[in-house]
């Protein structure tokens, strides 16, 4: 019984160390964006570049893009994990 806790606990730790890695990759290739407010009008502009040291606020875009490489890194580490709790990935 003790050994499938240890499984379990190598699926978490796969699972929030790729989350982890995904959320710092998605930041650090975040689009170049800006968003511009005048009352209820939302103009956002986006680039084709990653974003340098912006400065300001993330915007909306950035957000979204940020957090589906975290979805796809978590989805990533989750499989690891999976393969190291069916004992295919040998630690």
């Amino acid at each position: 019984m003790q050994i499938l806790g240890r499984q379990r606990n190598a699926m978490l730790a796969f699972l929030v160390v790729g989350l982890l890695i995904g959320a710092l990759a998605g930041y650090l290739t975040r689009p170049e964006s800006a968003e511009i407010r005048i009352g209820p009008v939302q103009i956002e502009v986006t680039g084709k570049g990653i974003a340098r040291d912006s400065g300001g606020e993330l915007t909306s875009s950035q957000v979204q893009h940020i957090a589906l490489i975290t979805l796809i890194g978590g989805i990533i580490g989750l499989g690891f994990g999976y393969a190291a709790e069916r004992g295919k990935l040998k630690g």
